[in-house]
């Protein structure tokens, strides 16, 4: 009897996890307990839980500051540790660390998701003997990510700071999701900056959630609450199977949102008109699907997933209305990173082209976008998923290339009536071979000889031709566009094909 009596006094103490200053403190910023994210995550609470009593025998350190066990997610089984920031900062210490390592190697074992929720300040430098350095040291979490990558979804909720070694954490999920005003990741802090290096900066500038998802990059999801965060990773989970080895799950088909303007009516004739990709999109996919990647990063091109009369895609679309829809560094980056994704869990792929090229100049030379367009093109080909490319406008220079252009072995080229495809736009062809021409020219005449010669490009290019030449498989009226790409993307479901036989590329990276 007294031994039970001791049992649950120490799980009740350990469940309210540290010092109530410190719940009152999380409170004031808009934070939730850790069990409380707990069970807004999961169907029903934690299933199972892994080492409760791990550092019982210190009353500081319950649970030595981590929640680590399974759940279910939308019914799907998943792994998961969580961080508890009124234990010691949410920090890391020697049973932290083999309760993060031994869950993980569960969720391998299983081949289930596995969610990080980060709310931590670091290794406990007192500790950094007994969890830094040895074989099932911190080192291995990231190992083990490495190694689970493309295996299963992984996924990082970023509720506080990940800070130094452990904001590695977040950089080898798939996905991370950081709450603006809360969320950190920093290798080295503000008061560490200013030490070292003599730069004084502040928290939100040297990696705050809003500077993440919006100008590194190592941030894709930008939310204004823990809750919006935790809602979005149950709809993320939704668009995936439970391991490489599945198919992401089909749902019931629902008709896209309707608008006054068909896509017909949408899109402009006019190359150079900027419109609104996002409105092609809602009117192509099952209403209410579409989950955003990196909206707040690279806005040039838009990734995301959605559903097409219920199967899950993946989407990448040049946004004409952010600097002309023309492929940056970054958003190169951007696009790897999600093809990527979608290709290791079977997600097919449709790309929406209406792209002028690459960004050409000195600045972006500079930042290697050759290499970084390397990277875009070398995800996209070896992606064995079924790859869908619609050329909406235009596809111009190597800008075909990298949208899964018809060397790329796409399963399928299809092209909107008014598209074009061609090293370069009719303004810009016109005035690099016939430049010495217009200049000899009286003024008064360059006009109607710039307007005769652009005629003549465009008719060159005309997309019927493409098609007589077999460059495209179809040309498809865009109003009928969903409806094609339903009948594709059901005949694709059986692709098999290996890519080639190696041990791994050599990446431009």
């Amino acid at each position: 009897m007294v031994k039970t009596e001791v049992h649950e006094e120490l799980r009740e103490r350990i469940e309210k996890g540290g010092a109530e200053k410190y719940h009152q403190k999380n409170a004031e910023k808009g934070k939730m307990f850790v069990r409380d994210r707990l069970k807004m995550l999961f169907d029903d609470d934690i299933d199972i839980e892994d080492a409760f009593f791990a550092n019982c025998m210190d009353e500081s350190l319950p649970a030595d500051g981590v929640v680590t066990g399974m759940g279910k997610i939308n019914g799907q089984t998943v792994c998961m540790m969580a961080n508890d920031s009124t234990v010691k900062a949410g920090s890391w210490g020697k049973r932290t660390v083999e309760k993060i390592i031994r869950i993980q190697e569960t969720a391998m074992k299983l081949e289930v998701p596995m969610l990080y929720l980060v709310d931590s300040a670091g290794a406990r430098i007192t500790d950094q003997i007994e969890m830094f350095p040895n074989r099932r040291g911190a080192g291995r979490i990231f190992y083990n990510q490495v190694k689970m990558s493309g295996r299963v979804p992984q996924v990082c909720l970023l509720f506080g700071p990940s800070a130094a070694g452990g904001a590695y954490i977040p950089a080898f999920c798939d996905i991370v999701v950081m709450v603006d005003g809360n969320a950190s990741m920093y290798l080295g802090s503000p008061r560490m900056a200013e030490k070292v290096i003599g730069e004084k900066v502040t928290l939100e500038e040297m990696g705050g959630a809003r500077m993440h998802c919006s100008v590194s990059g190592v941030g894709d999801v930008l939310v204004s609450s823990e809750q919006e965060a935790i809602e979005y990773a149950q709809k993320y989970l939704t668009y995936f199977p439970e391991n490489f080895r599945s198919k992401p799950p089909v749902k019931d088909p629902i008709e896209p949102e309707q608008f006054e303007k068909s896509i017909r009516e949408l899109i402009p004739e006019n190359q150079n008109a900027p419109f609104d990709m996002y409105e092609l999109i809602k009117r192509l996919i099952d209403q209410n699907s579409f989950c955003e990647i990196k909206r707040e990063f690279a806005k040039e091109l838009i990734t995301g997933l959605g559903r097409i009369n219920g199967q899950a895609v993946g989407i990448i679309a040049n946004q004409p209305r952010m600097k002309g829809g023309v492929l940056f560094h970054d958003s190169a980056d951007k696009a790897a990173k999600f093809i990527q994704l979608c290709d290791a869990f079977n997600i097919p792929l449709v790309f929406l082209a209406d792209i002028p090229g690459f960004m050409i100049g000195t600045k972006v030379e500079r930042a290697g976008i050759i290499r970084h367009g390397a990277k875009m093109i070398s995800a996209m080909s070896e992606a064995s998923v079924p790859k869908i490319s619609v050329i909406v406008r235009k596809a111009y220079g190597a800008g075909l290339y990298a949208m899964a252009g018809p060397a790329f072995e796409p399963d399928v080229t299809i092209a909107l009536p008014t598209a074009q495809i061609a090293v370069m736009g009719p303004e810009a062809a016109v005035n690099a071979v016939y430049a010495n021409k217009i200049a000899e020219l009286p003024e008064e005449e360059r006009p109607a000889f710039i307007k005769e010669k652009q005629e003549e490009y465009k008719e060159n290019i005309d997309i019927y031709r493409l098609a007589s030449e077999m460059v495209i498989d179809d040309i498809v009226q865009p109003n009928d566009l969903r409806d094609h790409l339903t009948k594709r993307l059901e005949a694709y479901q059986s692709k098999n094909l290996t890519f080639t036989e190696r041990k791994h590329g050599v990446y431009p990276v």
